[in-house]
């Protein structure tokens, strides 16, 4: 199957930022002197909408101080994203996509404002037709923002491909009918990722790019 469509997660799949999200989730814990997630922990949750990965790795918080949470993450967070930048060699791949005419598109947990301040330090949102965010749909593991994009665009979910580096991922696209095609380089590790049975998993921007002139161009 050549998809009509390719929908890319984005931090861990497109941008470098897997250990930038661990460390301000393992630092806010640390500020609000409650457990601390081991970096595997951290890095599990990330591509979940925010509140669910930050009651993911506190789950004795007191509803109440969830708030409180968010608040020192994005602190920490924010204080760092703006020198994140996509893994060498994706915009390469973005370009060779476009060239063939394949609508590209984002599914991420990333908040609609956190996502244009990304766009805006990559210099990449002119590659996308059109992004979907944890603040404005149904977040990962759901099927709603591939459901969603596809809707738009009018495209059979069964055409799209979904480019990502975590089981969340793999797993909205299951849950939406889409292909799913695993990244290992991001947040879950490969034996987490083959559980979910995408069409490969590869270990790198390399390997991504060379998959996919083989079964895409």
């Amino acid at each position: 199957m050549k998809p009509s469509l390719i929908i890319f997660d984005w931090d861990g799949t497109v941008v470098d930022s897997t250990q930038t999200i661990a460390e301000a989730i393992r630092q806010a814990c640390r500020d609000l002197e409650i457990a601390v997630p081991s970096p595997e922990q951290a890095a599990y949750v990330i591509g979940l909408g925010l509140h669910d990965a930050l009651r993911h790795v506190a789950p004795d918080l007191p509803v109440e101080r969830v708030p409180e949470l968010t608040a020192r993450f994005r602190i920490h967070y924010l204080s760092r994203d703006q020198f994140l930048r996509p893994f060498e060699g994706m915009t390469e791949v973005f370009e060779t996509l476009r060239s063939a005419g394949l609508p590209l598109t984002v599914a991420t947990g990333k908040s609609r404002v956190g996502l244009e301040r990304a766009f805006d330090a990559t210099q990449t949102r002119h590659y996308f037709v059109t992004s979907r965010c944890a603040d404005e749909s149904v977040p990962k593991p759901g099927p709603e923002m591939v459901l969603e994009i596809c809707e738009e665009l009018a495209i059979d979910p069964e055409s799209a491909l979904v480019i990502g580096d975590t089981t969340h991922d793999l797993q909205m696209a299951r849950a939406a009918g889409a292909h799913g095609l695993a990244v290992s380089y991001g947040a879950h590790p490969e034996h987490l990722l083959l559980q979910y049975s995408p069409r490969a998993c590869l270990p790198s921007v390399p390997a991504l790019r060379a998959w996919l002139d083989d079964h895409v161009l």
